[in-house]
């Protein structure tokens, strides 16, 4: 299955989610491309200890943009 998941928000938490989602879709064999969108480009700050968004991230296979 094709998926597309676009990210316009800053928010950390959603960020991780939804690379969490990206990540389980790969590991699924899903075909999985990430948009960032509006806020979604600070992703790279937006992390905190609690959220490991450039973790979540940086594990991704999928296609990516920015």
């Amino acid at each position: 299955m094709k998926i597309l998941i676009i990210i316009s928000s800053d928010d950390a938490e959603t960020i991780y989610n939804a690379a969490r989602l990206a990540n389980t879709g790969v590991e699924k064999g899903d075909e999985v491309s990430m948009f960032m969108l509006g806020k979604g480009v600070l992703f790279e700050n937006c992390g905190s200890e609690k959220f490991d968004v450039m973790g979540q991230i940086n594990k991704f296979e999928g296609d990516f943009y920015v």
